[in-house]
């Protein structure tokens, strides 16, 4: 049997107790120090709490003003970050969240704050899924477990002109992480347009061990007629010019099929599941917003792909010429891949230019 160390806890060993520690940092207690919580005198709330006091949610959210990084945890392991809520003002495209892992000075995650929390285009859309949650009104819930050994450090740049609230809670174990845990990652990219006859990299510059286990998607179609015949493929351990893995279609990838119609109403079908979703379908109004958006979702939590040295993972973007033949396409496509990896990994690719991140 496998030793329960209070990292994790699932159905299967909810009732097992650990020595593990339960910690949480918000803006009512910036270190998560124990019997340090609520203890602010001054903060965003404090004039909503002036005939009240210390105690009565003087600090509930923090303002980052423009061009500042703030930091929003600093925690000394070992232990793991289990949860993540939040819910930010401002343009999400202009709000990087980073998180450093251990001694490691350029970031594993690093990506604008919408994107990682499946939500690229800058609207709300109801997701609930296993690893990520997106609630009313514009609550971002994570529940990727992200164990460290040594220290943990989560930023937040505002490269906007304009400062930003920010209201955050982040929950985590201080606890032994065993051996074989590794250490999570996220990378955000941007192609507009991609070029004639290009594949699509959602990842790629990854050396070491680990394993993939998730992508999001933000889609923008640039012509008329379906676009989601491209097959993902995962380049895997050297491959070269063909992959391990390869779909059958970008529908396929994330669990629909048959252009995610709805075979009643003829119309695109949002779904969320646990595991796989279409959750943001952004129809042309008629006027000024007229191109057609979409967000999907895919973790392999159940299914995660191993690699042991390195890996790649592209996707075609592909639809239909008027007489049947496929038609490469020059879409708008953003992604975020999700996994886990030993340390040391290599530096992240170079953000885009706030211009070219920006969602018009």
């Amino acid at each position: 049997m496998t030793q329960f160390n209070g990292l994790g806890l699932n159905l299967g060993n909810l009732s097992r107790l650990s020595r593990a520690k339960t910690r949480s940092i918000s803006p009512e207690n910036f270190t998560g120090e124990k019997s340090k919580g609520g203890m602010a005198t001054e903060g965003t709330g404090a004039s909503c709490a002036r005939d009240l006091g210390q105690g009565w949610k003087i600090s509930p959210s923090v303002r980052i003003e423009a061009g500042e990084t703030f930091v929003l945890a600093d925690i000394e392991g070992p232990g793991a970050i289990q949860q993540i809520w939040m819910t930010p003002t401002g343009n999400w495209r202009f709000s990087i969240l980073r998180i450093y892992w251990d001694d490691q000075e350029h970031p594993s995650v690093e990506c604008p704050v919408g994107d990682f929390f499946a939500s690229g285009w800058g609207s709300y859309a109801q997701l609930s899924s296993l690893a990520v949650c997106v609630n009313p009104g514009s609550a971002f819930n994570c529940y990727w477990e992200m164990p460290f050994r040594k220290r943990c450090r989560i930023t937040m740049s505002n490269i906007a002109d304009e400062d930003m609230i920010l209201y955050y809670q982040i929950n985590y174990t201080l606890t032994e992480v065993p051996d074989d845990c590794a250490y999570f990652h996220a990378n955000f990219r941007r192609v507009n347009p991609l070029p004639y006859k290009s594949v699509y990299t959602i990842l790629d510059n990854v050396k070491g061990q680990g394993h993939y286990v998730g992508t999001y998607m933000a889609w923008g179609v640039n012509n008329c007629g379906w676009w989601g015949e491209g097959e993902i493929k995962f380049y895997l351990d050297g491959d070269k010019e063909f992959p391990t893995i390869c779909g059958t279609g970008t529908e396929d990838y994330f669990c629909g099929s048959y252009n995610f119609e709805n075979p009643k109403t003829k119309q695109y079908q949002e779904y969320t599941t646990p595991y796989a979703g279409l959750h943001q379908v952004i129809r042309p109004d008629g006027v000024y917003q007229s191109q057609q958006r979409f967000g999907l979702y895919r973790w392999h939590i159940m299914d995660p792909i191993r690699f042991e040295e390195d890996i790649r993972v592209t996707i075609q973007a592909l639809g239909w010429r008027s007489y049947g033949k496929y038609l490469p396409l020059q879409d708008d496509i953003s992604s975020v891949a999700y996994w886990y990896q030993t340390l040391p990994s290599l530096k992240l690719p170079e953000l885009p230019d706030r211009d070219y991140l920006e969602i018009i």
